[in-house]
């Protein structure tokens, strides 16, 4: 892989970043699991995985805090809200169709 194609690859990931949680805090983890099999906490743990590959210790609440640009406990408090029945229907079945990607 050549700088630069990581460079371009590095920087649509802070613009995926960037979409989520600045323009897109209303969407849910859950929402997010059922369309597309993978949430922010998803991202996190790839990020966790891909420096533990590189010999870097990262726990989890820092992975996630570099994800959600806060602490999660941050973030869940002021955009998570509850499953409804609807969500938690759509998700078991999304799991039965196919596994998340995380």
């Amino acid at each position: 892989m050549t700088d630069t194609t990581t460079e371009l690859e590095a920087a649509a990931f802070r613009r995926l970043l960037q979409h989520l949680n600045g323009h897109r805090p209303d969407v849910q983890n859950i929402d997010l699991m059922i369309l597309a099999g993978f949430c922010r906490n998803c991202l996190a743990d790839w990020y966790r995985e891909a420096a533990a590959g590189r010999g870097i210790a990262l726990d989890k609440d820092a992975a996630r805090e570099r994800i959600y640009g806060m602490p999660f406990a941050e973030w869940k408090a002021r955009h998570q809200r509850e499953a409804t029945p609807a969500q938690l229907a759509a998700f078991e079945a999304a799991q039965r169709a196919q596994p998340p990607a995380g």
